[in-house]
């Protein structure tokens, strides 16, 4: 199997389309229905059924995506080191970021690589952390910007920032004026919250359960912006970090008061695949995290920020 046929096998799945696959690639259409027969004749059983809608994975086909992942990662990551190794850093790199990081980092780090790091082509993936952990447990992430403790992810880590939960309400709610609430009174309060793959959800409920509570969830959602829409209509809570709520704080829309029975402390995490070196675009990138975090934390988005890269292995 080539590196090329992998790649355009990953493209084709992904997309579930000849056409959108050649377009991405920007190969000719026949040229890429060309390699994958051929992959195909290699592996003696067919990868797609083709149909009226596009192309659709085979069992065979969903084994063979599943596998290669991370492993066509990888040797693109040794040709762009290679390639880089003459000049400055290049290559793809894809990021995950948990929504509550995104609102904050996201878009600073994605004009810094523009204007810093033009040889890099940045793909930024944004969704909660149990799916980022699972992409990069599997290689589909070069690194990740997510919530929790380094130990317990059992991936190369390092501590970014620290920060402590906070429940949130609408303007009005009084939290304002609270120097903190209890594990206890939240738990009678209706609230707004993701969805249990969540980092800060699973943080929720271990403390809830270690004190035989349950908790009064009226709605899940997994969209950071619809969690934030309704909290501030007046129909609910949540928890969050003070730093994904910073802007609202400041104007006014929403209030916030600390957990402070327990604290529920929380880790700002740098999270990187085991089992293979970042890429030097990949270390590129996770400089330029670092250099934003610290920016931003300055202007109290976080409680605490590291001053050195605390690292953990696996």
């Amino acid at each position: 199997m080539e590196l090329r046929q992998l790649r355009t096998f990953r493209s084709v799945a992904e997309l579930g389309s000849l056409s959108k696959a050649a377009d991405s690639l920007r190969i000719a259409q026949p040229a890429l229905s060309r390699q994958i027969k051929l992959l195909e004749h290699e592996l003696r059983t067919p990868l797609f059924v083709r149909n009226g809608r596009g192309m659709a994975l085979t069992d065979a086909g969903r084994l063979l995506l599943a596998r290669i992942g991370g492993l066509v990662r990888q040797l693109e990551q040794v040709r762009d080191d290679v390639a880089s190794l003459s000049g400055a850093p290049s290559g793809q790199v894809v990021l995950g970021v948990v929504p509550t990081v995104s609102t904050v980092l996201a878009s600073r780090l994605a004009q810094a690589v523009l204007r810093d790091r033009p040889g890099i082509s940045l793909r930024i993936v944004e969704s909660f952390g149990g799916h980022l952990l699972d992409w990069l447990h599997r290689g589909e992430l070069d690194l990740a910007v997510i919530y929790g403790r380094g130990p317990d992810l059992h991936l190369r880590t390092e501590t970014l920032a620290r920060d402590e939960l906070m429940v949130v309400g609408a303007r009005g709610s009084g939290l304002a004026k609270r120097k903190g609430v209890s594990i206890e009174w939240l738990a009678r309060q209706p609230l707004i919250l993701p969805s249990p793959p969540h980092g800060l959800r699973t943080l929720i409920d271990t403390a809830a359960a270690k004190r035989k509570l349950s908790l009064n969830v009226l709605l899940e959602t997994d969209s950071f912006r619809v969690q934030i829409d309704v909290v501030e209509s007046g129909h609910g809570y949540t928890v969050l970090p003070p730093s994904a709520i910073f802007r609202e704080l400041r104007q006014g829309r929403l209030e916030a008061a600390p957990i402070t029975a327990p604290r529920l402390p929380c880790e700002l995490v740098l999270a990187f695949p085991t089992g293979r070196a970042p890429s030097l675009a990949t270390e590129s990138i996770a400089g330029l995290i670092r250099a934003e975090v610290a920016a931003v934390g300055k202007d109290g988005h976080w409680t605490a920020i590291a001053k050195a890269p605390s690292r953990r292995k696996a």
